[in-house]
């Protein structure tokens, strides 16, 4: 029986995703970036699921494409670009990337999908591809100049440079840094405190972030508006109403 290379867990309203191939730096063949994509699109069909953790097994995140497979005239399918790609459009919920090790080549791309990063002292990003003439084919040309800049995009892009936690920290490419080996625990409990507020705002406002990059700005804060109108006739009186009998005060909340 073959160990399968992509493994989903659950644990209340977290899904934890991980890609399974440790023996190639969790470089993803055909059958496990569609593996992946099933397994983010049962997270998105699954109404009791809030939060999603990606990670990888073995003490990386993904190295990429599987050169080895593309070697031996294996073509691989845009990740992003194409209607089965596992990275083609954000979800309607979040998903936190928990990296360490490589996040390189397509393995960046998988990274940039996510909302927040955490990564411990030994990730390591990068646009390894450059010097084997593989081209970007999972988002990463698009959303890592939004993540970064254009001008940190552009060195990162042209010259296949290595850029590590501290610097990615420095840079916004990674969220928050944690102690090594402990990004997955860290990513779940961060997924738990999300799936714990109320859920309509919180997608409605991450809905009206990404929105806003293709509208100028008069017409995105028209769209947040209009997203916001759910949650401010189904949850807003809820929760001022909480604030105002002492929860919440100070900053401080319920655990």
């Amino acid at each position: 029986m073959s160990t399968p290379k992509i493994l989903v867990e659950t644990a209340g309203p977290v899904t934890t995703i991980t890609i399974n191939r440790p023996e190639t730096k969790n470089a993803l063949d055909n059958e496990a970036a569609h593996g992946l994509a099933a397994a983010l699109k049962a997270f998105e069909a699954d109404a009791q699921a809030r939060v999603a953790v990606l990670t990888g097994a073995g003490g990386a995140f993904c190295a990429g494409a599987d050169l080895k497979e593309l070697g031996g005239g294996t073509d691989y399918f845009p990740w992003a670009g194409s209607d089965e790609g596992p990275l083609r459009a954000p979800l309607s919920k979040p998903v936190i990337a928990a990296i360490e090790g490589h996040a390189c080549a397509g393995g960046l791309g998988v990274a940039l999908y996510c909302d927040i990063r955490i990564v411990d002292e030994t990730a390591t990003f990068g646009v390894f591809s450059r010097r084997w003439g593989v081209p970007m084919s999972d988002g990463t040309t698009v959303r890592l100049p939004r993540v970064i800049g254009q001008g940190r995009a552009m060195d990162m892009l042209l010259t296949g440079r290595a850029v590590g936690a501290d610097e990615a920290i420095a840079i916004g490419l990674a969220t928050r840094k944690v102690a090594r080996g402990t990004t997955r625990t860290e990513a779940e409990k961060l997924a738990a405190q999300i799936a714990g507020f109320p859920p309509i705002a919180m997608t409605s406002d991450r809905q009206s972030a990404y929105e806003s990059f293709d509208r100028d700005q008069a017409a995105a804060i028209r769209r947040e508006m209009d997203l916001s109108l759910a949650a401010r006739r189904q949850e807003s009186q809820d929760g001022a109403a909480r604030f105002a009998k002492g929860e919440g005060r100070h900053g401080q909340f319920k655990k």
